[in-house]
């Protein structure tokens, strides 16, 4: 097999749409990784843009390539799910015909697909002597909603076809404890016969101190003057919120917390500048004793991935400035659909603290990007956040009301709290969830699938196989546990 290579694997990665998506992030950053392992990678994808991706499709070390590109995403908006099976597959079968057009050196030993689980028995019946990891986010059957008999029948075989060919891998990974948990209770077959997945946390970059003391000094001369004008305006706390423009990610709570923070912020504002003035005689004064008294009225920054091709995130993005209108604060809320990573780096660097509103979010990659850039997280108290925020220490874990969510923001009103509480929050990323972290459990993970399928004395790659250590060991047996639960 191709695993005789003394550079490592070569391993290939299934995804529908290269964008800039958490599960865009968590598998680039998967190849990143491989690559620094030492192994060969091929990213193969639906649809790829160079110029609204990662940085890292370019620079990584891996190439991108695209196939099923002809077929369409949708019919008449509708049918998304299908037609991503439909283009997966067709990525699944383009991969396969260029390891036969390469012959043995071109073939790959592993192949790892996420979000599409249609791909794996397609995989592994055209390319038998490959093995297919797949990384579940969330079960697919649980993101869309059933409202009438048409929906319900067009999903019925979609739902049985996700179990049946998800259980069809040679190793499963799942994002937290918590979507292991569930995929334990939705894919109800797979639990019968003990096929459960390890979980395999994403990671984050940690960024040099020195890179975030330049984006503190540089945001201002790099963001959109019209924006900086904004986040400067009254000298408040800024408020970031980062998610995709879409419905289920809940950003109008950000919204209505802001909301109900500026009107408790302007009751104390008030009553601080009365207590003030009266102790003064009338007289001005320099910053008073409290966040909300010295800061001024906060505010808040909405950005997210925002494709146009999407109906959703077009829709989405004008309900949320109609919502702003309706709470009157047009003045007080900023938009940003899509940005770069400078610009992602320069906004967290400009905000106070980060709002992150989904509910029952699997796992939720930017708590992790905001807390390694020394931002303390509000987030919902359900889901990936509990496993990756430390309440009191790294932020707040909150009920998903207005309410919960601007008691919290209005702790972090307090810049000096808010300062230590970043710092606290970054040393608690870099223990647990930085990419090196990761890339030593992925490599452990691959190279104990292949050495699982492997006779006894047999060999994988090159002199790096050994350093996989413990998470390689463990893999083994997790993935000789799942192929005894598979023959009962």
């Amino acid at each position: 097999m191709a695993s005789s290579l003394p550079n490592g694997l070569r391993i290939a990665f299934i995804h529908p749409d290269l964008g800039l998506g958490g599960a865009e992030r968590l598998v680039v950053d998967a190849a990143t990784e491989l690559v620094r392992s030492g192994h060969h990678v091929d990213m193969y994808t639906a649809y790829y843009d160079p110029q609204r991706c990662f940085e890292e499709t370019k620079t990584g070390g891996f190439a991108v390539h695209t196939a099923g590109t002809w077929f369409p995403r949708h019919v008449l908006g509708r049918m998304l799910a299908l037609c991503a099976y439909v283009r997966c597959v067709l990525v699944a079968i383009h991969i396969a015909w260029r390891c036969f057009l390469a012959g043995t050196k071109g073939s790959y030993d592993i192949i790892i697909a996420d979000q599409v689980s249609v791909v794996v028995p397609v995989v592994k019946m055209l390319m038998p002597r490959t093995k297919v990891l797949f990384y579940c986010h969330f079960p697919d059957l649980l993101l869309t909603k059933r409202e009438s008999a048409l929906k319900k029948l067009y999903r019925a075989p979609l739902d049985y076809l996700e179990e049946i060919t998800t259980g069809a891998a040679d190793l499963i990974l799942v994002n937290s404890n918590y979507t292991r948990g569930v995929f334990a209770q939705t894919f109800r077959r797979l639990a019968a016969r003990a096929v459960l997945p390890s979980v395999l946390y994403p990671a984050v970059p940690i960024p040099e101190v020195s890179s975030l003391r330049s984006a503190d000094a540089d945001w201002r001369g790099e963001l959109d003057p019209e924006l900086v004008a904004f986040i400067d305006g009254g000298g408040g706390a800024t408020f970031l919120s980062i998610n995709r423009f879409e419905r289920k990610k809940g950003i109008g709570l950000a919204l209505e917390a802001l909301h109900e923070l500026r009107l408790a912020a302007g009751e104390d504002h008030a009553t601080c500048s009365a207590a003030a003035v009266a102790a003064s005689g009338g007289g001005g004064g320099g910053g008073g004793s409290g966040g909300v008294a010295r800061d001024g009225p906060p505010r808040l920054v909405v950005a997210g991935g925002y494709d146009p091709r999407l109906p959703e995130n077009v829709e989405h993005l004008k309900e949320l400035r109609e919502a702003a209108r309706q709470l009157g604060m047009l003045d007080d809320v900023r938009f940003v659909p899509s940005f770069t990573d400078r610009q992602r780096t320069l906004l967290l660097a400009a905000c106070r603290a980060v709002l992150y509103t989904p509910q029952h979010e699997h796992f939720g990659i930017v708590p992790l990007e905001a807390m390694a850039a020394e931002r303390p997280v509000v987030a919902c108290a359900s889901g990936g956040p509990t496993e990756s925020v430390t309440h009191g220490s790294a932020g707040f874990l909150c009920e998903p009301t207005p309410a919960a969510f601007a008691a919290a923001m209005r702790e972090l009103l307090d810049r000096d709290a808010a300062e230590a509480m970043g710092r606290a929050a970054r040393a608690h990323v870099e223990a647990r969830f930085s990419r090196r972290a990761f890339g030593s459990q992925l490599d452990g993970y691959v190279r104990g699938l292949m050495l699982a399928a492997l006779p006894a004395g047999g060999a994988v790659g090159g002199g790096a196989g050994a350093g996989a250590g413990a998470g390689g060991a463990a893999t083994g047996a997790a993935v000789k546990g799942k192929g005894q639960a598979k023959r009962s």
